[in-house]
C-alpha cells in the first residue's frame, strides 16, 4: 500500500516474505523494513548536508538546519516486504517500531515507539524536547489528517528576542542556552496520535526504549563523531556534560551508554501520560532551567507549557503528472514550496528529457528558485500573519510563474510574485512592537494505515541543554532574528519574526503521494532544514517522471537551489547544469 514507485517494473522485486535491510546512512546502521502491498516501497531521504560534502559555503539557513556534519554514506539496493514496513534513521528505533507493527500495532503505535527510542539513540536530532509534524493515512475512512506539533514561542518573546547592543546576535550565541527554546510539542503530539490512531496500550510502546535506555545503547560512529564536534558547546551545562562527555572523556564508537534519567522520564510518561511535560515537577524543572541559564537566559514559563496544543491542520494537496501530493501546510514551508515547485515543473516534459539532461536541471532549480523567494517573503504561522497560503497554489498564478522559467538560459532575476487571489498585507497597521538535529519516520501497518512524521529539536544537540535525560529544542532560531525585511512590504515587517504564542517557520515536509484510485503510493521525507524540500522534491522527480525504485533515487547525487546558488553534491554528473 506504501511505495516508493508503482510501476509494473517494481512488481518482479516483490519480496515473499519479509525482509531485513542493513543501509549503512550517514556512516551509522541503519535498518529498513519495508513492505510491499501491491508493490510498494518506502524511503526516509538522508539530507546531503549530513551525507556528502556540498560544494556551496555554509548560509544563516545551512547553520539552523543542517549542522550535522558528514558520518558517511553507502548506497545499497531496494528491498520489498509483504506486510508491513518502517523506516527510520536508526537501526534500535527501526527495530522498537517493527516490533510494535509485527504485534498488530498501528502506524502511530510504531512511530511512538520509534520516536522515544530516537530520543535515546541519536538525542542530537530529535526527542522529547522538541516538535514535529505528521501526515497519517487512514485506511479505513480513507482520510488523510495532518498534525501540527511545531515549538511555540514564549509569551514574553518580543521581535527583539534575538538581538544584542541593537543588532542581530551571532547564530551561535541565540542558540545554545536558554533564549531559543520554545515549548515543545512532541509529547503531546505522541499522546494525541495514540488516543486517535493507536490500537495497542499506550504504556507497552514504551518498553523497548525503557529497557534500553537502563541496559544501555551502543554509541555508533555517527554520535561518536558529532559529541566530538560539539564537546566545547555541550561541555557549558554540566548535565549534559556529564552524559556526553563523562569524566572529561567524549563518547566513543562501541560502547555502552546507559540514560537512567532518560528511563525514568519515559516510565512517567509511559503512567501518567503527556502532562507531565506541561504541568507539574518536570515541567517547572524544564522552565526553571531556561529561565537560569547564565549569560543566555530563557523566556519559558510554566503558563507557557500549560498554554501549548496540538494543532490539527488541513492536509495541503495538489496533483502531480498522475499522482495526487499531500504535504503539511503553514506554518511548515515544506509542503508549500515543494508543491509549488512540482506545479511549475509540471508545465515541462521532464521524462523526456531524462534526469542527466542540463535543460531538465535547469527547470527544477528555477522553479525551485521562484518558490523560495515566495517562500522567504510570504509563509509564516498561518495563526499570526495573514499569509497567501493556498493562494500562492492557484493554477494560473503558477503557470505565470512558470512562464518565466528559461529552460536552456540561467534565470537573472529572482522575486517573490504577487498572488492574485491574496489581498494581504501581511501585518495590519495595528502590530504593536510590545505584544508580550531533525529525523524523519516513514510507516505502513498491515492494514494499510501510513504515517509520514519529521521531528528535530533543530540543531544538532538543539539548545545543548538537558533536562532529566533529554535535550531542550533551539527551534526559536527558526524566525527571523529582525523583524524588518529589505523588501519594504507594506508594514516592513517579517512574516517570520518572532511572537509570543507564534510557531517559527520550518522546512520540514512529510509527503504522502496518492495514486488516482485514492492509495497511498510513496511516503517520504527527510532532515536537512530548508534543504529538506529539494531532498524531497528530487526524489518525488525522480521516481514519477524518471522511473527509478525507491533506493536508487535516494542514491543520486542531490542538485538542488534556494537561491542564487546551486547546490550539487561532489559526485554529481558533470556538465549537468547549464553555466
Amino acid at each position: 500500500m506504501l511505495e516508493k514507485h508503482t510501476l509494473p517494473i517494481m512488481m518482479a522485486h516483490k519480496c515473499k516474505k519479509k525482509m531485513l535491510l542493513s543501509l549503512d546512512l550517514r556512516g551509522f546502521l541503519s535498518i529498513c523494513h519495508t513492505v510491499a502491498l501491491s508493490a510498494v516501497l518506502l524511503l526516509s531521504i538522508i539530507p546531503v548536508s549530513e551525507a556528502r560534502d556540498l560544494v556551496a559555503k555554509p548560509t544563516l539557513e545551512d547553520l539552523r538546519a543542517a549542522p550535522e556534519i558528514t558520518t558517511g554514506l553507502q548506497e545499497s539496493a531496494a528491498v520489498t516486504a509483504n506486510d508491513f514496513m518502517i523506516v527510520t534513521a536508526n537501526p534500535l528505533a527501526t527495530k522498537a517500531g517493527y516490533d510494535i507493527l509485527k504485534r498488530g500495532g498501528s502506524a502511530a503505535d510504531a512511530a511512538i515507539a520509534a520516536q522515544a527510542m530516537l530520543g535515546l539513540v541519536e538525542p542530537q536530532s530529535s526527542g522529547l524536547g522538541g516538535g514535529a509534524f505528521v501526515l497519517y493515512y487512514d485506511a479505513k475512512t480513507k482520510k488523510l489528517s495532518t498534525y501540527d506539533a511545531r515549538e511555540t514561542a514564549p509569551k514574553l518573546a518580543s521581535p527583539f528576542l534575538f538581538y544584542k547592543n541593537g543588532k542581530p546576535m551571532g547564530f551561535k550565541e541565540a542558540a545554545i542556552g536558554g533564549r531559543s527554546v520554545g515549548a515543545m510539542g512532541v509529547p503531546a503530539l505522541l499522546e494525541h496520535l495514540h488516543q486517535a490512531h493507536g490500537t495497542l496500550t499506550w504504556m507497552e510502546l514504551f518498553e523497548s526504549a525503557i529497557k534500553t535506555a537502563n541496559n544501555g545503547f551502543i554509541v555508533s560512529p555517527r554520535l561518536e563523531k558529532l559529541v566530538a564536534h560539539a564537546a566545547n558547546d555541550l561541555a557549558r551545562f554540566k548535565d549534559t556534560a556529564d552524559y556526553f562527555i563523562p569524566n572529561g572523556v567524549t563518547l566513543a564508537a562501541g560502547n555502552k551508554r546507559v540514560n537512567k534519567p532518560y528511563a525514568e522520564t519515559l516510565k512517567d510518561f509511559a503512567f501518567y501520560g503527556a502532562n507531565i511535560f506541561y504541568r507539574g515537577a518536570l515541567a517547572q524543572k524544564i522552565t526553571t532551567t531556561v529561565q537560569n541559564i547564565q549569560g543566555n537566559a530563557g523566556l519559558l514559563t510554566s503558563d507557557d507549557l500549560q498554554a501549548y496544543e496540538i494543532k490539527k491542520r488541513d492536509p495541503l494537496c495538489a496533483p502531480y503528472r498522475a499522482y495526487i501530493v499531500c504535504s503539511m501546510g503553514e506554518p511548515s514551508s515544506g509542503g508549500l514550496t515543494l508543491i509549488q515547485i512540482l506545479g511549475m515543473v509540471a508545465e515541462f516534459d521532464l521524462a523526456a528529457m531524462g534526469k542527466g539532461s542540463p535543460q531538465a536541471w535547469n527547470i527544477i532549480t528555477q522553479a525551485s528558485r521562484l518558490a523560495f523567494a515566495d517562500r522567504a517573503k510570504y509563509m509564516a504561522d498561518p495563526d499570526f500573519v495573514n499569509t497567501p497560503n493556498t493562494a500562492l497554489l492557484d493554477p494560473d498564478y503558477i503557470a505565470a510563474r512558470a512562464k518565466r522559467i528559461q529552460p536552456s538560459a540561467p534565470l537573472r532575476d529572482i522575486t517573490a510574485g504577487a498572488p492574485p487571489l491574496w489581498e494581504g498585507p501581511l501585518y495590519e497597521s495595528g502590530w504593536d512592537y510590545d505584544t508580550p538535529g531533525t529525523t524523519h519516520i516513514s510507516i505502513i501497518d498491515k492494514d494499510g494505515n501510513a504515517l509520514s512524521m519529521t521531528s528535530s529539536i533543530e540543531g544538532a544537540f538543539g539548545s545543548h541543554v538537558m533536562v532529566d535525560g533529554f535535550l531542550l529544542n533551539n527551534q526559536l532560531t527558526d524566525f527571523s532574528f529582525s523583524p524588518f525585511d529589505g523588501e519594504n512590504t507594506k508594514e516592513g515587517l517579517v512574516a517570520n519574526m518572532v511572537e509570543g504564542g507564534k510557531r517559527p517557520r520550518s522546512s520540514m515536509a512529510p509527503t504522502i503521494v496518492f495514486d488516482q484510485s485514492g492509495a497511498p503510493v510513496l511516503v517520504i521525507g527527510s532532515a536537512g532544514g530548508s534543504r529538506i524540500i529539494g531532498y524531497v522534491l528530487q526524489r518525488i522527480i525522480s521516481v514519477i517522471d524518471w522511473g527509478m525504485n525507491a533506493q536508487d533515487a535516494m542514491n543520486e547525487p542531490h542538485i538542488l537551489a534556494r537561491d542564487n546558488i546551486v547546490e550539487m553534491e561532489r559526485g554529481a554528473r558533470d556538465g549537468m547544469l547549464l553555466k
